[in-house]
């Protein structure tokens, strides 16, 4: 049990600080695309926002299904994310290249879509995470307030290291393709947890759940 803990914790932890590490990279880029003025930075900071409630809806709406695996659909989740961190920056200048001259609502626009679809992969992440610890645990409120804790401190540390350590000799790039390798260890490692329970003879799942549970 406590090992299990340990293993939601860490994980969550690098989630949250390769989340913050590629807002703070996004933005710098989409910035330098669009320049650096309150409309732009609202609109950049406004499709966090939404993208990340979005993401924890529908997070919540797909993780309250009991015969959906909520550790397989973290894993896929966190290996999208980094699929799409990857192509991230040339997909934003290319984008942007097209955009340049559209009117400033237009532009808004492209810029919302541009970074929702991630960030509402990235707010999906702390339900399903929930859900699995609930199934195991069966205590709601202790689940959420450790997975909350750690995530938040992911993306406080991240937002530390993104501007002091890494940004100087990595670059932007560097530093995407530092948060996306962050991403493909944790989802790889969920998915091999989730294979490994699989495996686990049902009568073994069944003892440990009432134990757990005990």
């Amino acid at each position: 049990m406590k090992r299990r803990t340990l293993w939601l914790m860490l994980v969550f932890l690098a989630s949250g600080f390769a989340a913050l590490l590629y807002q703070v990279v996004w933005q710098r880029s989409l910035f330098a695309i669009y320049g650096i003025n309150i409309e732009s930075v609202t609109v950049v900071v406004t499709a966090f926002m939404v993208g990340l409630g979005f993401g924890s809806l529908a997070g919540g709406a797909v993780s309250k299904n009991p015969t959906r695996p909520p550790l397989l659909l973290f894993s896929l989740v966190e290996l999208g994310i980094g699929v799409f961190g990857l192509g991230s920056l040339p997909l934003f200048h290319w984008i942007g290249e097209l955009t340049l001259n559209l009117p400033p609502l237009a532009t808004a626009l492209v810029t919302f879509l541009l970074v929702l679809f991630p960030t509402m992969l990235m707010g999906g992440t702390l339900p399903l995470l929930v859900a699995y610890s609930v199934r195991k645990s069966g205590n709601v409120g202790k689940s959420v307030g450790q997975l909350y804790f750690v995530n938040t401190l992911g993306s406080a540390v991240a937002s530390i290291a993104s501007v002091m350590v890494m940004m100087g000799p990595l670059g932007e790039a560097g530093t995407v393709h530092a948060a996306a390798a962050v991403n493909f260890t944790v989802g790889f490692a969920a998915l091999a947890l989730h294979m490994r329970e699989r495996r686990m003879p049902a009568s073994s799942r069944h003892s440990r759940a009432e134990l757990v549970s005990s």
